[in-house]
């Protein structure tokens, strides 16, 4: 067994029974003390010795109070059969107490991207930190870029002009001004704020605006998207991946680069970017999928497996994960953590990145 399933069996044990021996407070310090810089089935065999007991049972307090907190919201809006608890330990509580650190250097909200492929769990991550952080006592706001979508018709009139925004969710496809409006008033602290909602059910699935809700306080905006934060590139069009074969995809691949730069101002206002990547970007598709099945299996309207990867396909032509994300995860000032996911949904690795003065 290794130092992981040692861990997560003394949680167990925590969580059933309430106590732990010398040996397992040892190594779940150490844990704490290592910090997240390593896969935590890659730890060292011999925890140091010098690890503090109170941040220990700081940490065990907040896991079994977060635990129960958390478990009817995982079994009732996620369909789990438990809380996870590998996720609440090494990523959900370790995150929540950074976004709380990130918070105190402000005399205003903080302002929180998180960047993640479709169906990797970003919204869902985005609901776990809200619970916890109310759960602390922190008035927290999320929104999604989905909620800055361009209404029906002005979707319908882009559409007219160029038959390639045939979906929503590329560049090009948001009102860009209105998000922009929005973290303004937040980093300013200009409340009451109208957050926009949008409603995706409405004209047969293609979407539009509702009306919006008001929020009178934030101390954390968490502001969640595919494509947050991510910046146009130079791009060589003789090295496109296989995907974007013809002149047709290479043209459309190049007018969506353009458009990135329309949201650069809009990713200025982030203090802040988390990016929740998978192992292998065709995971994707797989996780979208599934996620159709489960709509079928409740009697819901849900695309069949042709329409799904007709469906990435054409994300991934609009942005494709090779171009994009090395550049911005390569980049020293851009991301503060990369979260490795992979395709059971399961944290693989976490890097943290050093602390960068945010803009």
């Amino acid at each position: 067994m290794d130092n992981q399933s040692r861990s997560l069996e003394m949680l167990r044990q925590w969580l059933e029974m309430g106590r732990l021996d010398g040996s397992a407070r040892q190594q779940l310090a150490a844990e704490i003390r290592f910090g997240l810089q390593v896969c935590p089935k890659d730890l060292p065999k011999e925890p140091p010795s010098d690890c503090s007991n109170d941040r220990l049972e700081q940490r065990l307090t907040q896991f079994r109070q977060l635990y129960s907190r958390l478990q009817p919201c995982c079994q009732q809006q996620f369909g789990w059969q438990d809380c996870p608890i590998d996720l609440l330990w090494y990523l959900w509580i370790p995150l929540a107490e950074q976004l709380i650190q990130w918070r105190s250097a402000f005399d205003r909200p903080l302002i929180q991207g998180i960047l993640g492929m479709q169906g990797i769990g970003k919204t869902t991550l985005t609901q776990i930190l809200t619970e916890i952080l109310r759960h602390w006592g922190y008035q927290v706001c999320h929104f999604s870029i989905d909620d800055l979508y361009l209404a029906y018709r002005e979707r319908q009139q882009l559409q007219q002009v160029d038959p390639r925004f045939r979906w929503r969710g590329p560049p090009g496809t948001h009102d860009v001004q209105l998000g922009l409006q929005l973290l303004q008033q937040f980093r300013q602290s200009h409340f009451p704020v109208a957050l926009p909602q949008f409603d995706k059910a409405l004209h047969q699935g293609a979407g539009d605006r509702i009306a919006p809700v008001m929020t009178t306080a934030a101390d954390i905006v968490l502001f969640e998207g595919w494509f947050v934060g991510v910046r146009p590139i130079a791009m060589a069009t003789t090295q496109l991946p296989p995907l974007i074969a013809t002149a047709a995809d290479r043209d459309f691949a190049l007018e969506i680069n353009r458009r990135l730069h329309d949201y650069l101002p809009l990713w200025d206002q982030l203090d802040r970017l988390i990016a929740l990547i998978p192992t292998d970007y065709h995971l994707s598709q797989q996780w979208r999928l599934e996620a159709e099945q489960r709509l079928v299996n409740t009697h819901q309207s849900g695309m069949s497996a042709t329409e799904v990867r007709s469906f990435v396909e054409y994300f991934w032509k609009a942005l494709h994960p090779e171009l994009f994300l090395p550049p911005l995860l390569q980049a020293e000032d851009r991301v503060d953590w990369v979260i490795q996911i992979n395709a059971d949904h399961r944290l693989e690795k976490i890097t943290v990145r050093p602390s960068r003065t945010p803009g």
